[in-house]
């Protein structure tokens, strides 16, 4: 059990100087900055792979492949980093997303490159969530948050360049390129990480694995635990992807997923409660309410942005009539709102030694934001009202800040890493989730709206399943039919974004009750919060 009357400042003896900590930290950025630049090249290239490659029908997979895998493999690093040790699996990270990205510049058809995207998420999963937990082997809690935020404008940098230099590779020398390319700094990051990451954060951990055998390390892997959370995962997001669009709620295949995944995180839970000597996540985490309340508020923040993340394009190409790149660039505010608001939260929590506010204005910020786009966003806006995203972008760079250090404040050094990937796997549900569902109700709700607008006409079958799947055939047609369409799309964003304000509404709740732990030292009035 996490004791959360644990003093918080309490830097470790075995802490390395500020400059080491800069050096290793800088390290791990290389891999950040990789990871996150990859995600967008392939989001600005997909289509033009697939079509290269004779599927463009499936060019999605291209991007769903990389995501289950890597919301499926990011738990299993936080407790396998505590048996092996941080940098070791930090390698075993890079190799496989190297390893991905070779096969994606070599693959013959697409089925391969899916492969090569499939194990690129299985490193890019480590990639991700053992950067944070590094930082919290490596600086004292207070200095987690600035530590962070670094990290967070890293990451929102590479991601904006991802797009642009892919599709400008993808033109010039041709998108494998764009895969192989990523070879060469991703090996440097190993050699790096093997010489100058330290492998474990504590005495305890060394002596579990720098000096025991590799078979005994291997025994002490969950497998059971594992194997069910992995299918469990797999299995609940495969219809949040393919459900709607793809295949209706009731065939088969989505059905039998979420049965599946019942039945596996009903198993899941027996095996770490009765059966694992060291269970892959320890249930003892979510005891904790500090813990579950962290968890809940990033998985609605991210499922609320992402959604919006997701609309904002679509609506500017409706009714603006940008392209592809213009409709685009408008999500910048947004995405500067989250690196500027993820280095404003980070040294205010050193400053102060409060993260809880922070957490509240962040959550007030994005229903603010949600807020004002179902209520101006119904037509042709102005400049001003285009920036609404901009309160959206800061509320997520605040959650990013502040709930990781509510999450790192109430639970001891031997859970950080197993529920650092928790918190993680949180998020990346969330990303999913939210794409998922604002697709899905814009889906819906404009096929409901064109079979009311378009009631008595000859073509509206044809019509609609045009307006459905190809959105150049929206903005090809002219007149009142034209009109017509795009007030039905812009009535069916309405009702995403009303989902979208629900979910910060429910962030702002699990916010509400959640107990802060002022990051001094001091010893809490309050007992643990289980």
């Amino acid at each position: 059990m996490a004791d959360e009357q644990t003093p918080l400042l309490d830097v470790e003896a075995h802490a390395p100087r500020p400059k080491s900590a800069s050096a290793v930290i800088g390290v791990l950025l290389i891999g950040v900055f990789i990871a996150n630049a990859e995600g967008s090249l392939v989001l600005a290239t997909n289509s033009q792979i697939a079509s290269d490659l004779g599927r463009l029908e499936d060019a999605s997979w291209l991007v769903t492949s990389y995501i289950l895998a890597m919301t499926a493999a990011q738990p299993l690093y936080g407790k396998l980093s505590d048996i092996f040790g941080r940098s070791n699996l930090l390698i075993v990270g890079y190799f496989f997303f190297s390893l991905g990205c070779l096969i994606c510049g070599l693959a013959p058809s697409l089925p391969i490159a899916i492969l090569g995207r499939a194990i690129s998420g299985i490193g890019g999963a480590g990639m991700g969530s053992l950067v944070s937990i590094c930082i919290t082997d490596l600086v004292p809690k207070r200095d987690i948050a600035p530590w962070r935020s670094y990290v967070n404008v890293v990451a929102t940098v590479s991601r904006s360049l991802g797009g642009p230099v892919g599709g400008y590779l993808a033109d010039s020398v041709g998108w494998r390129w764009t895969f192989l390319g990523q070879c060469p700094p991703t090996l440097l990051a190993i050699i790096l990480t093997a010489r100058l990451v330290p492998s474990t954060s504590t005495e305890e951990d060394a002596e579990s694995t720098e000096f025991s055998s590799p078979l005994a390390r291997f025994s002490r892997i969950d497998w059971a635990g594992a194997l069910c959370m992995v299918v469990a995962i797999v299995s609940l997001l495969l219809p949040l992807e393919m459900a709607g669009p793809r295949l209706p709620w009731t065939h088969p295949f989505i059905l039998g997923c979420l049965v599946l995944s019942a039945v596996t995180i009903c198993l899941f839970v027996v095996v770490e409660l009765r059966w694992a000597a060291e269970p892959i996540f320890p249930l003892r985490v979510l005891r904790s309410r500090t813990v579950v309340l962290a968890y809940l508020t990033t998985f609605f923040q991210t499922s609320a942005q992402l959604g919006m993340m997701y609309s904002v394009p679509l609506f500017f190409q409706l009714v603006e009539n940008a392209s592809a790149s213009v409709a685009g660039a408008h999500l910048f505010p947004a995405i500067a709102g989250v690196a500027v608001a993820g280095l404003i939260g980070g040294h205010a929590i050193r400053r102060f030694g409060r993260y809880k506010w922070l957490l509240v204005v962040a959550t007030v910020l994005s229903s603010i934001c949600y807020l004002l786009l179902v209520l101006r966003w119904t037509g042709h806006i102005n400049l001003w009202e285009s920036l609404y995203i901009v309160l959206g972008g800061l509320g997520n760079g605040l959650v990013q800040a502040a709930g990781f250090i509510a999450l790192t404040s109430s639970i001891t050094k031997a859970d950080m890493a197993v529920a650092s990937s928790g918190y993680y796997l949180s998020s990346n549900i969330g990303t999913v989730f939210g794409m998922a569902a604002t697709n899905a109700i814009f889906q819906t709700t404009l096929r409901e709206d064109l079979e009311q607008r378009l009631a008595g006409h000859e073509a509206r079958k044809k019509i609609i399943d045009s307006v459905l799947s190809n959105i150049d055939y929206i903005r090809r047609l002219t007149g009142p039919l034209h009109e017509t369409i795009v007030k039905a799309c812009v009535n069916g964003l309405e009702y995403g974004h009303m989902l979208q304000l629900g979910l910060a509404l429910a962030a702002f709740i699990c916010v509400l009750f959640l107990r802060e732990q002022k990051l001094e030292g001091e010893e809490s009035e309050e007992g643990e919060d289980s």
